[in-house]
């Protein structure tokens, strides 16, 4: 005996799995842009240059250097030496890493310097931020 057909099958597409996949990609969007836009949130005033490099949304470790000298991954603060244990383990699980300097154009110039000292001896490719003279 020949069963009828269903009355749901050729009403259109079926869309369920489309909108799955543009949910899970908004998502991820959201997750990981979430991490970069704290970095940068940071209060920190950046120095100006005569040229500037823009900035990269690339998987850069970015270390913002306050005005009073202090040191913020993820807006934890860190010692020197911790920074230094944290860029050494960075190296070791990428050896391609890389690192972002923001440091305040009215801190001093030797907290910056000790990061970019750290990274040449860790031989980490390093840059520091800093904005384009209008």
């Amino acid at each position: 005996m020949r069963l009828p057909p269903a009355a749901d099958e050729g009403e259109g597409i079926n869309m369920t799995p489309v909108i799955d996949v543009v949910f899970l990609l908004l998502i991820f969007f959201l997750v990981a842009t979430r991490m970069d836009r704290q970095e940068r949130e940071l209060k920190v005033v950046l120095p100006e240059v005569a040229q500037a490099q823009p900035l990269s949304m690339t998987q850069e470790l970015v270390v913002n250097v306050t005005r009073d000298g202090k040191y913020k991954i993820l807006q934890k603060e860190y010692k020197e030496d911790h920074l230094l244990a944290l860029l050494r383990e960075a190296q070791k699980k990428n050896p391609h890493q890389k690192v972002l300097i923001r440091a305040d154009g009215r801190s001093e110039l030797q907290f910056a310097a000790h990061i970019m000292g750290v990274c040449q001896q860790e031989r980490i490719d390093w840059r520091l931020a800093a904005l384009q003279k209008q």
